[in-house]
């Protein structure tokens, strides 16, 4: 018995000693339950609106202000035209248009009755349900407190509600899109950081040490045949969408393709450089699974709409790639928009994929050393 606890005590050792271990049975489950906890949310924060106001009067200045005020909304801007929605949307930044009648005060005070329209970006529907009801939820209080002030005559509000680009609130429209994001991650990156930790294992990475080729070259070497591969399942997913799931490309198809190249050697530059840092393949595969699965799903807006996380998670998932390759496809496959609605996240890819390629050569010459 005393050999048995001796041994059980070594065993502590060896684990305290190795703050790798450590990691995994502390570090990993404490962060999964605070991005959990903060991440899955049904509720909306900070949802960025703008108010088309035809009547301007006190009524309408009251209802802005209680919507403004609740906490879920931020005014981005005041609309003078209806023509003004659509490039609103486009560029991302509203999620939500509130349109007021003319003569709405005056319609509510003579008749008890009067309309407001509700546009919603819906590309993501989920969202977009949770926007419309929150607003229909404020007014319609508002409304309860203007009947208890004034119980003598019945006040009704009409609130209209329209879904833009998508006024069938399809989930396909959200889920194709962040899923082709996480697939070709997942793949282009796991697949290289795996095909070059096999090499170290197997002993054939010294042959190709010592032969003629430049790092760069046995790096392209390597990562090519899965640029093919990858956007073979590309254009796969997007056959799928559009025949199967009816998911509309209604931006150019030729912008969208480059794209996604962009965005698989983005993968594949990220996935040599965990295999720089692996030194196996059971190693590549958890680095790739931990830091790419994960943050993939709850951290590039895929599910959860990144406006509702707190700010230290919107700014770890700036450095999200499938946050900005989800937010290109979206803009071209159901916006419609060109290269001038996305040019600061195709930015982000190119700067982000250099960064990556750079540092690989650089770590894999110091190998040649």
């Amino acid at each position: 018995m005393k050999r048995y606890w001796g041994f059980v005590i070594k065993e502590f050792y060896h684990i305290f000693r190795d703050f790798r271990t450590l990691l995994i049975l502390f570090g990993i489950p404490v962060a999964q339950v605070l991005i959990f906890g903060f991440v899955v949310s049904n509720e909306i924060r900070n949802i960025k609106i703008s108010i088309l106001d035809y009547s301007h009067d006190e009524v309408t200045e009251k209802i802005t202000n209680k919507i403004i005020s609740s906490g879920y909304f931020e005014l981005y801007s005041h609309l003078t035209d209806y023509s003004q929605i659509e490039p609103a949307f486009r560029t991302g930044n509203v999620k939500e248009v509130i349109i007021f009648e003319p003569g709405f005060s005056s319609k509510l005070g003579k008749t008890g009755d009067a309309a407001l329209r509700i546009v919603s970006d819906a590309s993501d529907a989920n969202t977009g349900r949770l926007i419309t009801s929150y607003t229909q939820g404020i007014v319609m209080n508002y409304l309860q407190e203007l009947m208890g002030q004034n119980t003598s005559v019945p006040f009704t509000i009409d609130t209209r509600t329209r879904m833009y680009f998508n006024q069938g609130m399809k989930g396909v429209y959200m889920f194709v899109p962040g899923t082709m994001a996480m697939i070709l991650m997942l793949i282009s990156a796991l697949m290289t950081s795996i095909s070059i930790t096999r090499e170290k294992e197997m002993g054939t990475m010294e042959v190709l040490l010592v032969s003629p080729l430049r790092p760069i070259q046995i790096i392209l070497g390597k990562v090519s045949p899965y640029i093919v591969m990858a956007f073979i399942n590309a254009i796969m997913i997007l056959i799928l969408g559009n025949f199967v799931f009816k998911l509309p490309i209604n931006g150019s198809l030729v912008l969208l393709l480059l794209e996604t190249i962009l965005y698989i050697t983005l993968a594949l530059s990220l996935g040599i450089f965990i295999s720089t840092v692996a030194k196996n393949q059971q190693m590549a595969m958890f680095i790739s699974m931990l830091v790419l699965m994960l943050p993939t799903i709850l951290l590039s807006g895929f599910i959860f709409p990144i406006e509702n996380m707190p700010e230290i998670l919107q700014w770890l998932s700036a450095i999200m790639p499938p946050r900005w390759f989800i937010i290109i496809l979206k803009n071209i496959m159901i916006k419609g928009t060109g290269i001038l609605f996305i040019w600061k996240e195709t930015l982000i890819l190119m700067g982000m994929t250099s960064i990556f390629i750079g540092l690989s050569v650089k770590r894999f010459k110091i190998r040649l050393e």
